[in-house]
């Protein structure tokens, strides 16, 4: 598992942050990608990466707002010239669907796969794909505005091999279904049930992408024990009035979500046009004092999840 970001700025393109997109590399897990909004240029962003679009299956749009969604109309046109691509749905508030398919048929573009639409308008589980859930929100933005949550499902314990040493299991199938947590039976009669032979279960990875909005309870549903927390720092500490203003969050203010709910990562992401190049390390900075485990995230920079319990 791993994240991607494809622009992190606010608002509008700049030569050093292209406006919001970010993706979700499931490739060892599901052979998928996942994207969390498509903003302007998108596809240009992902032509400067290893990401094939035929991977992306999903995309979750927070709101749709311009810097948000103008890339979404490419990107899905672009894919068709992929080969034989399967599938996508695109999650997004009331409009997305309407936006989407009025490009479309505007500009006479002919899409070569199915898109379906899911509308979102409450707070719940909206996808239960193949091992992973992700739930949603409803932020405090200008618009409609949602967060989003990844859970990835509980993983087997380890099979313990030096336990199993004594029975002289032979490799093969019977190895297989005592790591499934199955009962084998032995060419002496002996009966293995695989579950006592298994190591403790890993608990999954959670992955939060909070986009615009103000600070809101709501955001600590979506945050609560999340490995990493991609959160919108449009503004910096000091500037908490004029966030509210404008219905976005301070870095201070995405730190102190991130300590009080046990994040493990905070990402500060879709950062003001004023904080460019060294100017955007203050963000960082205030942050750090709150959530010392902060990182002022860039174009192009990955993060890698690792399996809980095997992080170096």
């Amino acid at each position: 598992m791993e994240l991607q970001f494809l622009g992190t700025g606010a608002g509008q393109p700049s030569k050093q942050r292209n406006v919001s997109s970010v993706a979700l590399k499931l490739l060892d897990e599901l052979n998928e990608i996942w994207l969390f909004d498509v903003g302007e240029a998108t596809q240009h962003q992902i032509l400067r990466t290893n990401i094939k679009l035929r991977k992306v299956t999903k995309i979750f749009i927070s709101h749709n707002h311009g810097d948000h969604i103008f890339g979404l109309p490419g990107l899905l046109s672009t894919r068709s010239f992929q080969g034989d691509v399967g599938p996508i749905t695109i999650y997004g508030p009331s409009g997305i669907e309407e936006f989407v398919r009025t490009a479309l048929k505007v500009s006479r573009t002919k899409i070569s796969y199915s898109i379906r639409f899911v509308e979102l308008a409450k707070s719940g589980l909206i996808c239960e794909d193949k091992g992973f859930r992700v739930y949603t929100e409803q932020l405090d933005h200008r618009i409609p505005s949602f967060g989003f949550r990844v859970v990835e499902a509980s993983h087997p314990g380890e099979l313990l091999i030096d336990k199993l040493a004594q029975y002289n299991v032979p490799n093969g199938p019977l190895l297989g279904k005592l790591k499934n947590g199955e009962k084998v039976t032995l060419a002496d009669g002996t009966v293995l049930d695989g579950k006592n032979f298994l190591g403790p279960t890993k608990p999954g990875r959670i992955v939060t992408v909070i986009y615009d909005t103000r600070s809101t309870p709501s955001i600590a549903r979506l945050a609560k024990d999340a490995d990493v927390l991609v959160h919108e720092s449009t503004f910096a500490g000091d500037e908490q009035k004029l966030a509210h203003d404008y219905y976005h969050s301070t870095s201070v203010e995405a730190a102190k979500i991130a300590r009080k709910d046990n994040v493990k990562l905070l990402c500060l992401n879709h950062i003001s046009a004023r904080y460019m190049g060294a100017k955007g390390k203050k963000l960082e900075k205030q942050a750090k004092k709150v959530f010392s485990n902060t990182v002022l995230v860039n174009d192009f920079d990955q993060i890698n999840i690792p399996m809980k319990g095997s992080e170096k």
